[in-house]
């Protein structure tokens, strides 16, 4: 068994995510987001469902042609989709990737 601390999970800027992927396996994949203050995350093609939960702040979230606002301990559930964000004020998500069935 793994416990994670959303809160305090070290995490490396956009441009690196990569590296912040904190558990991995065939499944699924799970990273922490943060986002700094007016930050965007530009147009991403997921093809795989995702689950993005807002540990702190708040994120507008476009999934295709809608728009959501997520406050803290909301999560967003999808399917496959093209995704973007952006926050005024700073945000830090998981993000977790889930794989279709084949």
């Amino acid at each position: 068994m793994e416990i994670f601390d959303l809160v305090n999970l070290e995490s490396e800027a956009y441009e690196r995510r990569q590296k912040n992927v904190f558990f991995q396996n065939d499944l699924f994949k799970t990273r922490v987001i943060d986002l700094k203050p007016g930050q965007k995350v530009p147009d991403c093609q997921m093809d795989c469902f995702v689950m993005f939960y807002v540990v702190k702040g708040k994120v507008l979230l476009r999934k295709n042609d809608e728009s959501v606002t997520l406050k803290e301990n909301q999560v967003l559930i999808s399917e496959p989709a093209l995704f973007s964000m952006e926050t005024s004020d700073g945000a830090r998500l998981m993000g977790v990737q889930i794989k279709t069935r084949e």
